[in-house]
């Protein structure tokens, strides 16, 4: 249910961005839309659904399992009281402060271009607000076992942005439709809230807004939540790094880094937020001895490094050696050039090298807070941040010069910087692990046979994409990565996969 609704969130915003690339292209203005929207979603990040659910769902859901529903409700309702308040307090701080903040997050920026920047902050942060306290229904929703609305309600507010796009954009100045993709946003957001806050009322009605700082579970809420935000949103934060680097380069760099953070960051958010999410109220709810609980956690955390692995793997290659297509089929539209897509599959191919590692992570994460232990990820989420923003300067800036390539290479030196960084703090976050509950990890056998599948299948759509004819870029572009999956499963499964052969027999009973 958590992959389907992330499912459908993440095809509509495709086709949202798709619309984006359309009327923006590569241009000033998309910068500027790029950089204005990383300010707010970093308060997205901070009081959103990562850190929160880190923080809250163990409580919530250990309450709920233990049957105490009272305390429950009330710990939920003095949650929303503190996250209401803290959000509202940040929103006006960050509007009063925006132009320091563009200091921080786009320095780089000057003239016009820093000028609309600010102007999109100021009307961008209100909206981020409210998709702050979204997570807190998301939070309420999973510990119920309601997964599918509280990842899907994001669907509702793309759909609005897109009709933004498609009413204000035909003939349009560009900073013009900025401004109003802008307004468009904080309506999506209002959206968000709106579709899940009935389903929340339906399935905890007991909920009261209350002020409580005394109770001990709010408290413990309180206590894990900055650890948690560093170690949940280090994906976040690392983009945040990549863009102040990119500020720097040349003129749509910043634009062309966030589309292909859009793709990279689809597979993450499917399979690794997918497994991660659901898992997490399951592990928070174990009880008995220590062992007992250790051999629970080692069980879930095994199938879903392999499930996770499954789908990874392949998209790892498919950025490696089908990015362009990639870019092609989602983005190849109005100002969004072939040569924009080429240099998005350099990006591509550089977040190809922490792919794994970052989604495996994330359910490290999840372990670490089912066992109500935030700091352990917060220590090695630091060392992945400073790891990615010294490697990555260099990787940005010298590292080019000396090779003697154009500037832009180093938009693909950032995100492959920031993937080795990701295979750090994925394997530190792995041995603490270990011992602390036995043997965890993907055996080799099974990686390498994921990654000669993967490798069969691109041989296999390289192929056929080599005797394409001109034309018809998008629609060739999607029946290559068609070619890709469908190749992909069957020699998984003959190459002995659990997971690749599950899936086949479930689509034959569908066929």
């Amino acid at each position: 249910m958590v992959a389907l609704g992330i499912l459908v969130s993440r095809l509509t915003g495709l086709v949202r961005e798709t619309v984006f690339a359309h009327f923006f292209g590569a241009s000033t203005a998309a910068d500027a839309v790029r950089a204005a929207y990383r300010i707010p979603n970093l308060l997205q990040n901070l009081f959103g659904e990562g850190a929160l659910s880190a923080s809250f769902i163990p409580v919530y859901a250990g309450l709920l399992a233990r049957g105490d529903r009272r305390e429950a409700d009330r710990v939920a309702g003095a949650v929303c009281a503190l996250l209401a308040l803290a959000v509202a307090v940040v929103v006006l701080i960050g509007v009063l402060a925006t132009p320091l903040l563009i200091d921080l997050i786009a320095p780089g920026f000057t003239g016009d271009r820093r000028a609309l920047t600010v102007r999109l902050v100021r009307i961008f942060f209100p909206g981020a607000g409210l998709l702050a306290l979204s997570a807190w229904c998301l939070g309420v929703l999973n510990s119920h076992r309601r997964f599918l609305l509280s990842y899907a309600s994001t669907a509702v507010a793309n759909v609005v942005m897109i009709a933004t796009l498609l009413v204000g954009g035909p003939g349009a100045a560009m900073a013009h439709l900025a401004i109003w993709y802008a307004w468009g946003s904080v309506l999506a957001s209002a959206m968000t809230v709106g579709v899940q806050l009935p389903v929340v009322l339906r399935v905890a009605p007991a909920i009261r807004l209350v002020w409580d700082t005394r109770s001990a579970d709010v408290r413990t809420v309180a206590r894990n939540f900055g650890p948690a935000f560093v170690s949940r949103g280090v994906v976040q934060l690392s983009s945040y790094v990549d863009q102040f680097l990119a500020s720097w380069l040349p003129v749509g760099s910043v634009a062309l880094l966030g589309y292909a953070q859009i793709l990279s960051m689809l597979p993450v958010s499917l399979f690794g937020v997918a497994v991660s999410a659901a898992e997490l109220p399951s592990m928070s709810a174990a009880v008995g001895t220590p062992a007992d609980v250790a051999s629970y956690l080692r069980g879930r955390l095994e199938a879903g490094l392999g499930r996770i692995a499954f789908l990874v793997v392949p998209s790892a290659v498919a950025f490696l050696a089908l990015g362009d297509v990639v870019a092609t089929a989602v983005f190849r539209s109005g100002r969004f050039t072939a040569g924009d897509a080429r240099w998005v599959w350099a990006i591509l191919a550089g977040s190809a090298v922490g792919l794994l590692a970052s989604t495996l992570g994330r359910l490290y994460s999840s372990t670490y807070f089912a066992l109500r232990d935030t700091r352990t990820p917060l220590r090695y989420a630091i060392v992945r941040v400073v790891l990615t923003t010294v490697l990555g300067a260099l990787c940005a800036f010298p590292v080019p010069h000396w090779l003697g390539v154009e500037p832009r290479w180093g938009m693909a030196g950032l995100t492959a910087s920031a993937g080795v960084a990701g295979w750090v703090e994925f394997l530190l976050l792995r041995r603490t692990l270990n011992r602390r509950i036995g043997r965890t990890g993907l055996a080799a056998s099974l990686v390498a046979r994921l990654w000669g599948a993967a490798l069969v299948a691109a041989a296999a759509a390289l192929a056929v994409g080599h005797w394409r004819p001109a034309g018809h870029d998008r629609i060739w572009a999607l029946a290559i990565l068609a070619i890709f999956g469908a190749v992909y499963l069957p020699v998984s499964a003959l190459a002995g996969v659990g997971d690749a052969r599950a899936l086949g027999q479930r689509l034959r009973r569908y066929i």
